[in-house]
Parts: C-alpha cells; sequence; structure tokens
C-alpha cells in the first residue's frame, strides 16, 4: 500500500501511538523520527532528480525536522523526509512517513 492511501483514521491511530508520551513539538518529531527508524526498512534505493541515491538513514536535524541521509558515491545529503521520493514498490514502514505528514499539517 502506498504512503497516500492510508485512511485518516489508521494515520490518527498511527500519530496517536508515536506521540502518546510526547509533549510538546520537538518531543512528538522526535517520537516520529524514533518510529521511523524502528519501522522504515533502510537502506532503500530511490531516484532524486534523476539521479539514483541510497537512503542510509533517517537523522533528525534542528531546524529541517526528520531527514533521509542520501549516499552516491562519497557525497551525502539530507532531504526532508516528507520531500524524499519514495520508491516503487515503497519500502516497509512508510506508514510513519504517512502519519508524520498528517501530524504535520
Amino acid at each position: 500500500m502506498r504512503a497516500e492511501d492510508w485512511s485518516k483514521p489508521r494515520l490518527d491511530a498511527l500519530v496517536e501511538e508515536a506521540t502518546v508520551d510526547a509533549y510538546d513539538e520537538y518531543e512528538q518529531t522526535s517520537a516520529f523520527h524514533a518510529m521511523l527508524e524502528e519501522h522504515l526498512a533502510i537502506p532503500f534505493v530511490t531516484l532524486v532528480l534523476g539521479v539514483e541515491v541510497t537512503v542510509e538513514r533517517v537523522g533528525l536535524f534542528p531546524g529541517s525536522g526528520i531527514v533521509g541521509v542520501c549516499a552516491r558515491d562519497s557525497y551525502r545529503q539530507a532531504i526532508g523526509i516528507l520531500d524524499l521520493p519514495l520508491p516503487t514498490p515503497e519500502p516497509a514502514g512508510t506508514e510513519w512517513i504517512a502519519a508524520y505528514r498528517h501530524w504535520s499539517h
């Protein structure tokens, strides 16, 4: 199932699961980061601007929120997880990206 196909009740349940013990926006973002680290199948390959990259990990960067750290050869680039194009088929755990998007809007 593609990330955009998740129902609102399912996304609400994932948001609740991630943020149940988080009190402010920073803690909630950190909670989503933890869920992505736990559930998103990494590494995976995707295309960024027509170039094949490997998403090696997810990170939590001040001012940028949750990012995917992408690699190609010796180069690394952090791309906001909500801006990162996902491959088809999507890796397991992308429902947590959908839940993070749902929460952030």
